[in-house]
């Protein structure tokens, strides 16, 4: 035997393969499949081009496959076509479902897509026995689902071959696995470097206020011209938002409807439901998913959408290409703009109020009637207004002929106890003692004949010292404000007529910088400040607290009043119970909106039962709690004023005072 045959090819594949002999590393167990040494090696073609926005899917297609045939050796013969229009970037096992290339008049005829590739080459009576593409990046963008791909057709037997690579029979694969893996990753880091810039030029786009994609509802794009003169000569623009019409008032009657009379989104969606004229619904992109009338979900998407407090907002929904379809991102992932861009429809700190209130109401339907659930043996008609000191709501429990409301954080929190460590395992309090205890704060600080005398007492006891130092640290800013731009002023003067390379005109130039610099500063915290007396307004006026006298004089029991006029009641005043159990006390909070007094009267008076007198008994058998004002109140019309908010806002009224020793427990 000669030495140029040390190994001669088998007789089985001695009519494929001829008389020559295959190499130590081609008949070696990582070389490559035998069948790429036959006369004729079948291939298949694999190709893959982004959607219509990025390039046009019919010459790339073209293209790839053009390159690939060159690339091929002369025994080699492409056989069958696979290729899809869609992101390279997906995930491997949500490639090849789209019909994207049914849009486009593609002269290739297609076989299937990369699943379909996929399921063929396992498959023993496949119709290739190699696969050929322009570059590995036409599999998939991201190594990792190119190496599952090109793992997978290993095991099949299939080798993988690129255009951009040298394809070398010889058996040795080491270098071509050295420069296919260099292409990879070049190609995956210009990917991932273009994007991170994209992401960068967005979150530019969006701090500077301009708007991306369709307006929210409310608003309407407003075209500007492009900064950039290059693309302002190809007519291209940048938008902002402005109120459109009769959708912008809609939108700040929602939050009116939601802050002053807490309603849920089903009751608002009702009430707008009714006049569509006045209040058209909203439209999805597109139209095709269009309803008609306004739903639970499209108000809850107005009063959680940031962009009518008028900043800018960007990044709340996750992306697609991260399974992020209806997925919200956590409010610090947002990107906003630095200033409001836009006129606000909804208060910067309304909004910030309606999402915290959201967030402890929900679950909670409107109205008091009982629950529609077949097994719903009773209503509680302190339901949703009673929170314990953990900040949850306290949910009603009946238990040997009384209503209780209790906190039981182990009911929903399994796995999770480590968020209520020092909460004990439940905490309830009796509902009849509460109702004592609001019958109380109702007759004293609106019903009863010295109610403001009881809510005038405290307030020359009001400390407001931290407001007066903060309106003196105010104004001391903006006297600096003041001082920094006149010495801005005289610098300017100083250097027009000055020459520009003069050393004194660069001195000049970099003492303005400085003083600009101070000034932003100094401006930043006047809006700190400023930020800090929306979140703790100061105490209320006598003048203020005069509301009250709108008010009739009633004696009202609530033992005694139907449920249905109760949560009218504690609609109106919007009632919060707040329940503390290590100080064994219950904070009581009634809010008077000043437009709905005269309601709140009517309700009170049909509530009276007729020849009503005070129950003396009652009031001997439970002990008044101490009564006064809480010192915050929400903020007034100077500080938040929109045309579009019912002004003055509502009065915080608070009574604090001890329940009961036995109606209240802690059991550990």
């Amino acid at each position: 035997m000669s030495g140029g045959e040390s190994n001669p090819p088998a007789p089985a594949v001695e009519a494929r393969v001829g008389r020559r002999g295959l190499s130590d590393l081609a008949v070696s167990p990582f070389g490559l499949p035998l069948a790429l040494h036959a006369k004729e090696v079948r291939v298949a073609w694999v190709g893959r081009t982004s959607t219509e926005e990025h390039q046009d899917p019919r010459q790339s297609l073209l293209r790839q496959l053009e390159r690939s045939k060159v690339a091929l050796p002369e025994s080699w013969v492409i056989v069958c076509h696979f290729y899809d229009v869609e992101s390279g970037r997906m995930e491997l096992d949500r490639r090849g479902r789209g019909t994207d290339y049914e849009r486009f008049d593609i002269p290739i005829a297609r076989d299937g897509g990369i699943a379909d590739l996929l399921a063929e080459a396992a498959n023993p009576a496949r119709r290739f026995d190699v696969v050929i593409c322009e570059s590995m990046s036409r599999i998939a963008r991201k190594m990792f689902e190119t190496l599952s791909v090109e793992r997978e057709l290993e095991r099949a037997g299939v080798g993988v071959f690129a255009s951009n690579e040298p394809i070398l029979l010889t058996g040795g694969r080491a270098q071509q696995i050295l420069q296919r893996r260099i292409n990879q990753s070049v190609a995956e880091y210009e990917v991932l470097n273009m994007l991170e810039q994209s992401w960068g030029g967005t979150c530019t786009h969006v701090r500077e206020g301009y708007n991306i994609g369709k307006p929210c509802y409310g608003y309407k794009a407003k075209k500007y011209r492009h900064p950039n003169p290059v693309k302002a000569e190809k007519g291209l623009t940048k938008t902002r938002l402005e109120p459109d019409g009769a959708r912008a008032e809609t939108v700040t009657l929602i939050a009116k409807w939601r802050y002053h009379e807490q309603l849920g989104f089903d009751t608002i969606a009702e009430r707008l439901n009714a006049d569509l004229e006045a209040h058209p619904p909203p439209e999805p992109p597109g139209g095709r998913r269009a309803r008609g009338a306004w739903s639970k979900s499209s108000v809850a998407d107005v009063l959680k959408n940031p962009k009518y407090t008028g900043y800018q907002v960007y990044n709340r929904r996750a992306r697609r290409s991260r399974g992020g379809v209806g997925v919200y991102n956590p409010p610090e992932m947002w990107v906003w703009s630095v200033e409001p861009a836009h006129e606000p429809l909804i208060p910067k700190w309304m909004f910030d109020e309606l999402n915290a209130a959201s967030r402890a109401r929900r679950g909670s339907r409107d109205g008091s009637e009982q629950n529609r659930h077949p097994n719903t043996k009773r209503a509680y008609v302190l339901r949703s207004r009673v929170f314990c000191r953990c900040g949850r709501r306290m949910l009603g429990h009946h238990h040997r002929g009384y209503n209780y409301y209790r906190c039981w954080p182990k009911n929903n929190n399994r796995g999770r106890m480590d968020r209520f460590g020092d909460h004990p395992s439940t905490v309830y309090i009796r509902e009849d003692a509460l109702l004592t205890a609001i019958t109380t704060a109702f007759a004293d600080c609106l019903f009863g004949h010295n109610r403001m005398r009881v809510l005038t007492a405290g307030l020359d006891q009001v400390d407001d010292r931290e407001e007066r130092e903060r309106q003196d640290c105010r104004a001391r800013l903006q006297k600096n404000v003041a001082d920094l731009k006149r010495k801005q002023d005289n610098l300017l003067r100083q250097a027009e007529d000055a020459d520009p390379d003069d050393p004194f005109t660069a001195g000049l130039r970099e003492r303005y910088n400085a003083l600009r610099a101070q000034q932003q500063q100094l401006e930043t915290q006047i809006a700190e400040l400023d930020r800090r007396q929306v979140q703790v307004p100061s105490a209320p006026t006598a003048r203020e607290l005069a509301i009250v006298d709108l008010l009739p004089h009633l004696a009202v029991n609530l033992h005694r009043v139907p449920q249905d006029l109760q949560a009218r009641l504690y609609e109106l005043t919007r009632l919060r119970v707040q329940v503390d159990h290590e100080t064994d006390h219950a904070l009581i909070q009634i809010n008077l909106p000043a437009d709905a007094v005269d309601e709140l009267a009517a309700v009170a008076q049909a509530a009276r039962p007729a020849n009503s007198q005070p129950d003396r008994l009652e009031e001997a058998a439970n002990p008044r709690p101490s009564v006064g004002v809480i010192a915050v109140r929400a903020p007034g019309e100077i500080r938040t004023h929109t045309g579009r908010v019912l002004n003055p806002l509502p009065l915080p009224v608070g009574l604090r005072g001890p329940v009961s020793g036995p109606t209240l427990r802690a059991r550990a």
